[in-house]
């Protein structure tokens, strides 16, 4: 009994910390899209004229440049269809541009609407559509057992090697490498925030 408890604390550590990793990996870029989020936001503030909608996405030094920007598309929008659509796509090139560097990420230009994102940030976004965390949870959860059991069948397969038998030992101790650098970053993505800016720790490096 005790031990299942420790079990499921640890599967839930492991799975806060996939959360963590995906949030602060590239595959979170998913802001950029033509139906992201920040997109979303950026046709409902310019439909309804309110600015304030979107300045939730930048950071606040940025909030002038953003209400120019906005003001600008406004005034642009009313001069017919095609000046519409050329004045949307001005202020959401210029919103994502913005909202991109205040996360320190850089701006590579619009995405396409559908492309591919994996099953972590659309089951992210859907846990918080619906209010229940639980399939999400569950995702990251069998992604992290498999991912923690594959590395630890590495090195338990590769283990047992002659003392004078040089490439074994070297495999073996690639696939160690590997299993505990994997586990070290999910235990160290558990104490940071998604994007990663706390200093580093002073034990933080596990050099190998």
């Amino acid at each position: 009994m005790k031990s299942r408890h420790l079990f499921a604390k640890l599967t839930a550590i492991a799975a806060v910390s996939a959360a963590l990793l995906l949030a602060s990996g590239p595959a979170s870029a998913h802001c950029d899209g033509l139906d992201g989020p920040v997109a979303k936001a950026a046709h409902q503030a310019l439909d309804a004229g309110n600015v304030n909608q979107v300045l939730i996405w930048v950071q606040k030094n940025d909030e002038a440049d953003i209400k120019h920007a906005f003001e600008h598309a406004l005034s642009v929008r009313k001069l017919g269809p095609a000046a519409r659509e050329l004045a949307d796509r001005y202020f959401l090139e210029t919103l994502v541009r913005v909202h991109r560097a205040g996360e320190g990420a850089p701006y590579t230009g619009l995405k396409p609407a559908g492309r591919d994102l994996g099953p972590a940030i659309p089951a992210a976004d859907r846990a918080i559509e619906t209010g229940a965390a639980e399939p999400v949870v569950k995702l990251l959860t069998d992604a992290v057992k498999h991912g923690i059991h594959e590395q630890f069948q590495g090195v338990s397969a590769t283990k047992s090697f002659a003392k004078d038998d040089v490439t074994a030992g070297r495999k073996n101790v690639a696939a160690y490498v590997d299993y505990v650098h994997y586990v070290e970053r999910l235990y160290d993505a558990a104490g940071k925030p998604a994007h990663g800016h706390s200093p580093e720790p002073a034990a933080a490096v596990h050099a190998h």
